[in-house]
């Protein structure tokens, strides 16, 4: 798993919600989606709590939470 990552929560409250992940510490990930989980109150989930997809976003280009919610809102409503 590596920065700028789409993944799909598999536990937690916010199972099955997709997110973007901004950095990994460790056995952790730091991840967001600009809605309940903004860049300035990101979350830390567990890697073994999170499944990876084939899809990345460049975080270069991804700044705000706008543009995150814009990114996972092909995965979040189909």
């Amino acid at each position: 798993m590596k920065a700028g990552q789409i993944v799909k929560s598999t536990a937690g409250r916010d199972k099955n919600t997709f997110f973007v992940v901004t950095e990994v510490v460790g056995t952790y990930a730091v991840i967001c989606d600009g809605k309940h989980r903004p860049l300035e109150k990101p979350k830390m989930k567990k890697l073994k709590h999170l499944s990876e997809t084939a899809y990345t976003a460049d975080l270069d280009q991804v700044k705000t939470n706008k543009e995150f919610r814009r990114v996972l809102h092909r995965f979040n409503f189909e």
